[in-house]
């Protein structure tokens, strides 16, 4: 009996002992994305207090700190150098100050950051300035140095924590070269994200031996192929595909989410993005049990948190007050005066003063015969009065470069055939949607360009050509060019100067290869000119020359036909906006 109470103990002990060196190691993953430069709690474009803000987030971020302390892991994932006149003014304007994006992400103590497509946009000098500036590791394992073959950045970090090893592998959408000049960033390229993480993957299992790996990807999560060789938004199909991940982190599409997704062998792969302008973050509780210095027990799970639970930190506010006094000098500049209050609300619905005000600026500087330009925001008033550079970044949302191209009029008429069948919805009868929406099934919380289709900013017109969209008519069959806008003939087999952004010239949106039928390669020898300065920039001198504009509607086009086209737009911008249509 002693012998078997002894035995029994014996056990009890040795069972005990097997859970008295269990450790649990609790971490806090925190992300955000996409910021467009929104860093203090005001947004310097219009005075108005934010719902997001990196001054939100630092307060989120402490108060989280208050309970992990260095556990809690801050990562940012890309698009935070342009959108407003903050990053613009460090981009471009003060280039000797340390950059304040750089400063801002030190002094909240990023952990890991990885560069979007819009940090690329801000050009080689702009990014290296910046990245080179952030005390965290910058990460672009698919980007390339043409010159050595490795990647620019580190292609990952490792981060330790209470014996644990994090393992962050960070890329970027591959589709640059589709969007931006190769001037921006010439001497780098962009690789396949699918192919770059099976490579570097295998390298950090057999290298690092991780208990945790992350990826944080600027990428979205509805894949597609751009240019039959980009594929585009592939945060999913790698979570998917590729073996290895507990958590892979998107942005760049501002949609935010949170899902679980099943891998190619059957573990799971939390998912989540925490849209724009840091009103939401990832945040993510891991849980690790660790036993004899081995992780036997894993447990992940996040939530998308709104940062304007959190208040505004002062501590950031005041720390970065300098800067922000020097910006609200620079935003409140005056540059003229406007004479007509005017709203891209107008623009979705025909002809308005905010878009044609850009047709007219583009034709003017270039001397082209054609303008092509669409709407870049999708709810933007700019009252009549004073304009000042602040109001020009609402005039003109992204530093887009301007290029003068050389088309033919049959291929100016395919792109905007391919323009109106994005737009527009085919009507056959008055009681139809003009506008191509969503599946009404689809529009449950959703409310102005978010009820779209399709994207906003590919809502290309044109001006210096008179021409009708018929909406009753099938796609492709749309538009019909009668003329110049100065009576004369218009000839489909005549090539004309053209006038579009940098972002539709390299071949954005896919109008001038899918829809003009011009391979990519051939769309750097069709442009005749380029600007050296973004549109912003030409915009104020146009207006500081002419001190006092008066932007109205050129009416070079219209939706037919009419009798179905008006009433359709009255209750379609209800639907958008809820208010009724100038």
């Amino acid at each position: 009996m002693r012998k078997t109470l002894a035995i029994f103990l014996a056990l009890m002990a040795i069972s005990l002992g097997c859970f008295a060196a269990d450790r649990v190691v609790k971490l806090k993953i925190v992300q955000t994305s996409d910021i467009h430069g929104s860093y203090y709690s005001t947004d310097l474009r219009s005075g108005v207090e934010t719902s997001g803000s990196l001054a939100r987030v630092h307060a989120f971020v402490q108060k989280k700190r208050e309970l992990y302390g260095d556990n809690l892991i801050l990562l940012e994932n890309g698009d935070i150098l342009q959108g407003q006149p903050t990053a613009y003014y460090y981009n471009y304007i003060d280039t000797v100050s340390p950059h304040l994006t750089a400063a801002m992400m030190n002094f909240m103590g990023y952990h890991a950051a990885t560069v979007g497509n819009h940090d690329v946009e801000t050009g080689r000098s702009v990014m290296d300035r910046w990245a080179g500036q952030c005390q965290c590791p910058m990460l672009g394992a698919n980007i390339i140095d043409t010159a050595t073959g490795e990647p620019h950045f580190k292609p990952y970090t490792i981060i330790q924590r209470d014996g644990v090893k994090i393992a962050v592998l960070g890329m970027i959408t591959p589709a640059i070269p589709v969007w931006l000049s190769e001037h921006l960033w010439r001497g780098l390229r962009f690789d396949d994200m699918e192919e770059t993480a099976r490579r570097w993957v295998d390298i950090i299992r057999r290298r690092e031996k991780p208990d945790v790996l992350i990826g944080l990807f600027h990428s979205g999560v509805e894949a597609l192929t751009m240019m039959d060789r980009y594929r585009e938004n592939a945060s999913v199909e790698v979570a998917r595909r590729v073996p290895g991940f507990d958590i892979v982190l998107a942005g760049h599409d501002h949609k935010p989410l949170r899902t679980k997704v099943c891998n190619v062998v059957g573990d799971s792969v939390l998912v989540m993005n925490p849209g724009v302008g840091g009103a939401k973050v990832v945040n993510i509780d891991v849980q690790l049990t660790l036993r004899k210095h081995k992780v036997v027990g894993k447990k992940i799970s996040g939530v998308l948190s709104n940062t304007n639970n959190y208040g505004i930190s002062e501590e950031f506010m005041q720390h970065f007050d300098p800067q922000l006094q020097q910006l609200k000098k620079f935003v409140s500049q005056k540059i003229g005066s406007m004479n007509e209050t005017i709203s891209i609300r107008d623009a979705v619905f025909g002809p308005s003063g905010f878009i044609d005000l850009i047709h007219s600026l583009q034709l003017a500087f270039t001397g082209a015969d054609i303008s092509l330009t669409a709407p870049l925001a999708c709810d933007i008033t700019i009252p009549r009065g004073d304009l000042t550079v602040g109001d020009m970044f609402n005039l003109y949302v992204f530093e887009n470069r301007l290029y003068t191209m050389r088309l033919s009029g049959r291929e100016v008429h395919r792109m905007l055939e391919m323009s109106y069948d994005q737009w527009t919805a085919q009507m056959t009868s008055e009681e139809d949607h003009l506008i191509r929406f969503r599946p009404a099934g689809e529009w449950t919380g959703r409310k102005g360009c978010d009820l779209l289709e399709n994207y906003l900013y590919n809502f290309d017109s044109a001006a210096g050509i008179r021409y009708t969209v018929d909406v009753s008519k099938p796609e492709g069959q749309r538009v019909h060019i009668e003329c110049m806008a100065d009576g004369t003939p218009f000839d489909e087999n005549r090539f004309y100067r053209v006038a579009v952004n940098s972002y539709r010239g390299t071949g954005g949106g896919e109008f001038l290869t899918k829809g003009a039928g011009i391979p990519q390669e051939e769309l750097a020898s069709r442009i005749l000119f380029s600007t050296d300065r973004d549109m912003r920039y030409y915009l104020m001198q146009y207006i500081e020359e002419q001190q006092s504009i008066s932007p109205r509607p050129l009416n070079q086009w219209k939706f037919v036909p009419s009798e179905w086209t008006v009433p359709a737009a009255r209750r379609d911008y209800r639907l958008m906006y809820g208010d009724t249509i100038q």
